[in-house]
């Protein structure tokens, strides 16, 4: 079983490499979101997170991470797509930590190990988190606001609609008794031109906020370019709703060009909440 820790593959390129100046990054972004982020009350069971460079992207995943404060959670579960290494099912890491500027994110051994009793398709493959970025980018977020939960990094391979149906099924087992968040991992369309991009990225938004997996799938298995991590997303909008969510609420649509001001070749970014939310 692999106890190492696994060391960060893009701290100091894709954003900080030092405690106070990622804290400074995410302080920032956090402000900005503040100043006219929507407020979501009730119970949190999943966020949806995009995973680019830290300046395209945190401004987005700001909308979504601002939500942890004052919501104590046992154990953060991050599902995200593998850009890198193609495989069949979800690799795991069940043990040691993950590496960030602040130290060590502890892995939770206890959900691990349920996750893998849950499902086949849940195995190791430790190649397939060595250079992913899906899962690392989320985790100067989770440090900064949730510094004491520790987490379960999952990676899906080929993202079919058999493997999300499972993963989905297997979270959801795996979440049952314990005050857990699940958090997918996934940018949207990638180098449209804005109008494009948004047409596309509609699509996505739509089934989220009509927290609809099943239509989701659907689009997705009609255009896989919707979105990289679209599997991630439906695997986690699945293990929501079989644990009791019923509400989802779309917090913030950009794109890259909003950043670079180029916006003829942008990617799509969506932060996203599910749970159970009041007013």
């Amino acid at each position: 079983m692999a106890s190492a820790i696994r060391r960060a593959a893009v701290a100091g390129t894709w954003y900080p490499g030092t405690a106070a100046a990622v804290a400074a990054a995410i302080d920032g972004h956090l402000a900005n979101a503040d100043r006219d982020a929507r407020d979501i009350t009730g119970t949190l069971a999943a966020l949806i997170c995009p995973h680019a460079g830290l300046m395209y992207s945190g401004p987005v995943a700001a909308y979504a991470y601002r939500l942890l404060r004052r919501r104590p959670f046992d154990v953060a579960i991050l599902v995200g797509p593998s850009h890198f290494v193609g495989f069949d099912g979800v690799s795991i890491y069940p043990s040691g930590g993950f590496e960030t500027p602040y130290g060590v994110a502890p892995i939770d051994q206890p959900v691990a190990q349920a996750l893998l009793a849950a499902s086949p398709i849940v195995r190791e493959h430790p190649a397939a988190h060595a250079r992913e970025h899906s899962l690392e980018m989320q985790l100067p977020f989770l440090a900064r606001l949730a510094p004491d939960v520790p987490i379960v990094p999952l990676v899906v391979g080929h993202q079919t609609a058999e493997t999300a149906r499972r993963l989905g099924d297997a979270l959801a087992a795996a979440v049952r008794g314990r005050n857990a968040l699940l958090i997918a991992s996934t940018d949207l369309s990638h180098y449209h031109d804005a109008e494009t991009a948004s047409r596309l990225d509609r699509v996505v938004l739509d089934c989220v906020e009509r927290f609809d997996a099943d239509a989701l799938q659907a689009a997705l298995d009609d255009n896989p370019e919707h979105a990289c991590g679209g599997g991630p997303m439906v695997s986690v909008m699945r293990a929501a709703r079989l644990a009791g969510a019923r509400d989802a609420a779309v917090l913030r649509y950009a794109d890259s060009g909003d950043v670079s001001g180029d916006k003829s070749a942008v990617v799509g970014y969506a932060a996203a909440a599910l749970g159970n939310f009041t007013g």
